[in-house]
């Protein structure tokens, strides 16, 4: 895709700090990171998001954060991390470019988790429907 940020990073047209690469993935800093280490995992072929990417290329990113998860912890001496996929807009998705976030997490860091809430009476009976039907 000519005009995605993140193929031209892939393509070497604009500067990145790479983590990591191979012939399927490369993995960089993010260039806003909410902790230093803050790194993005993407395919090197062009999708939109978890919807259309392969699931060869999906295979490939979803071993490259295992690995990459465990590098992070350890050469950042983090408390633990958060891997994060935002997908589409309303989700938060900022490039349309399948990638996922591994954030090292440190104690007293600041950073909050989503917010929860509990079911309503019958709306997990009806989530669980909706889903299961949507499988078939």
């Amino acid at each position: 895709m000519p005009d995605c940020i993140f193929c031209k990073i892939i393509r070497g047209e604009i500067p990145s700090y790479k983590v990591y690469e191979d012939e399927k993935t490369l993995a960089f800093l993010d260039i806003r990171p909410v902790n230093a280490g803050h790194t993005l995992v993407a395919p090197k072929n062009h999708s939109n998001n978890i919807f259309d990417i392969t699931p060869e290329d999906w295979m490939a990113v979803s071993e490259v954060v295992r690995k990459l998860a465990i590098a992070i912890e350890k050469g950042m001496k983090a408390d633990g991390v958060n891997i994060a996929m935002n997908n589409r807009e309303h989700a938060g998705q900022l490039v349309p470019h399948p990638h996922v976030h591994i954030i090292p997490r440190f104690k007293g860091d600041g950073l909050k988790l989503m917010p929860q809430r509990s079911y309503e009476n019958g709306e997990a009976e009806e989530t669980l429907e909706k889903i299961r039907t949507a499988l078939t």
